[in-house]
């Protein structure tokens, strides 16, 4: 879906019309290496004359702001330079000094939860080991440095209540403790 299949041909072009007996899985993995988004590669030889090529993509999981630039963090916490940022609308802003080495870790876990990944607007990452979560509607979710399924599953049950619909902060840092705004 984000690697074009011309980019590909043109990286294993080398190898056409060479022997399949003579080419190696290494060849073809050296080749497309430098590629963005991939994640891994099969490669099956079919006899007399074909070699089948599977490319398993990482996924985009938002845009990352470093140093004063902007780079598309993928799945396998890769980053890569943004060329068009219309290609990537709807991903989550990333925000905070080594936030790239510890979103992926932090996703998880959200997933793992059922939290709603798809209403995430920023993630702002703090050197203590905390993330802060601001949502499409606006409100902003502050989790303590030791966000555990505990605490995410609460904060999907009070983003579900009624009557925190009208607060803007919902504060989880204090174990024991929900301060809201």
């Amino acid at each position: 879906f984000l690697i074009k299949e011309e980019e590909i041909i043109s990286k294993l072009n080398h190898l056409y019309g060479r022997n399949i007996l003579l080419i190696k899985r290494k060849n073809i993995e050296e080749s497309l290496e430098n590629i963005n988004f991939l994640k891994k590669i099969e490669v099956k030889k079919k006899y007399p004359n074909t070699i089948i090529v599977k490319i398993f993509e990482t996924k985009p999981v938002g845009i990352l702001f470093k140093d004063k630039d902007e780079y598309l963090l993928d799945s396998s916490a890769n980053l890569i330079e943004i060329e068009s940022k219309e290609d990537f609308t709807g991903l989550p802003n990333i925000i905070g000094n080594d936030a790239e080495n510890n979103i992926i870790n932090f996703l998880d876990q959200l997933k793992a939860n059922k939290f709603p990944i798809n209403n995430i607007k920023n993630f702002s990452y703090f050197k203590i080991g905390r993330w802060d979560v601001e949502l499409l509607d606006n409100r902003t979710i502050k989790f303590p440095h030791n966000a555990d399924s505990r605490i995410i599953k609460k904060t999907i049950e009070l983003l579900s209540r009624k009557d925190f619909q009208n607060y803007k902060i919902i504060d989880l840092r204090i174990d024991g403790k929900i301060i809201v705004e």
